[in-house]
């Protein structure tokens, strides 16, 4: 799994200090998002700030300000960076009252074009609805089915439950509507974004189990994060089926989504 090193790191909007790290790198606990910019602008922004401002809820016992996060971003892309892949994580340092907000700056990334190989293990991440810092199994994982010729781990529970990827939300076409899967996961924003745009298109969203032996079954597999969509076309050393009207309606429907100023 690649690592982008960072153009900028800032945190509390001051440049990066051993200090400032500190907290983050010797107790790792704390929440995250990751969105990609452009000109200045995210999908979902709304969408972003509410998953902060809930996972702060539930880690911290208080919300997180909004306005703050926006002011933290654009101080951080200054001037200079119009486009970007911001990672913002929020820490508590030691006994602090307030949480620190350390922004990421890296090169604006996407999803590969190309369809998507992933070979499944059985893992799940724990506290799966929370974007959180740790992260070492699903890093784990991803890294080792990148090293076995694969672009992704598709985690899986008892009995091959599907729950998500190790870096996306994973949806199966069934032919009339979009199924995710009704396992622990993380909603992620693109995710929560394409659901009203498909259903915009005549293509409902719907929660089911889904396991590992369902997937020849439909008509397409798709993956979906911050960087965009993309078919699946094999899983482990099964070839799967990819509608191409399909894989069209998810990009356009993708791209329909506006971009919202920071």
């Amino acid at each position: 799994m690649a690592f982008v090193a960072p153009i900028r790191v800032e945190v509390d909007a001051a440049p990066e200090t051993v200090d400032g790290l500190r907290p983050l790198a010797l107790v790792n606990y704390g929440h995250l998002t990751v969105m990609q910019v452009r000109g200045g602008r995210t999908r979902g922004l709304d969408l972003h700030l509410a998953r902060l401002d809930a996972a702060n809820r539930e880690l911290f016992g208080r919300g997180l300000d909004g306005d703050r996060v926006r002011d933290h971003i654009r101080h951080a892309l200054g001037d200079d960076i119009a486009d970007a892949t911001i990672r913002l994580v929020v820490f508590r340092p030691y006994d602090a009252g307030d949480e620190s907000i350390m922004v990421i700056v890296r090169p604006p990334g996407g999803m590969p074009a190309a369809p998507q190989g992933l070979r499944t293990v059985e893992y799940q991440r724990p506290v799966a609805h929370i974007k959180h810092v740790g992260a070492f199994g699903q890093i784990y994982h991803g890294a080792a089915a990148e090293r076995a010729g694969f672009d992704d781990a598709l985690l899986t529970g008892p009995g091959g439950v599907i729950s998500e990827t190790s870096i996306a939300n994973i949806g199966f076409f069934d032919g009339g509507s979009v199924i995710w899967p009704d396992a622990p996961l993380l909603a992620g924003i693109t995710m929560q974004l394409l659901e009203p745009a498909l259903a915009a298109r005549g293509i409902p969203s719907r929660r089911r189990t889904v396991r590992v032996a369902d997937l020849p079954a439909f008509a397409t597999v798709f993956v979906a994060n911050s960087g965009g969509v993309a078919p699946v076309r094999r899983v482990d050393d099964v070839t799967l089926p990819i509608d191409p009207g399909l894989v069209g309606t998810l990009f356009e429907a993708y791209e329909s989504v506006p971009w919202d100023v920071i």
